[in-house]
């Protein structure tokens, strides 16, 4: 299935090329999980601090159960620290 995958920060080098600066179009397989795109992308898990699938918040746990559905947008940000 055609989902979107968004990494910000530290995490954008993990993204496969192409010519938008943090997005990019992925294909996963049917009933794929919040969880096994992570994976995919080799994200460290303390890396994905943030998750959001359409702009709502997908805790740890839920992120094992989580099934995507076509055309989802996954937004992943690693921690961040401000002043």
């Amino acid at each position: 299935m055609k989902l979107f995958i968004e990494l910000y920060a530290s995490l954008m080098p993990l993204l496969p090329p192409g010519n938008q600066r943090f997005r990019r179009e992925i294909a996963m397989p049917d009933n794929s999980t919040v969880q096994q795109v992570i994976e995919q992308f080799k994200i460290p898990p303390e890396q994905a601090h943030i998750v959001l699938v359409n702009g709502k918040f997908v805790c740890g746990d839920d992120r094992l159960s989580h099934i995507l559905s076509e055309e989802d947008t996954i937004s992943i940000w690693p921690p961040v620290a401000g002043g």
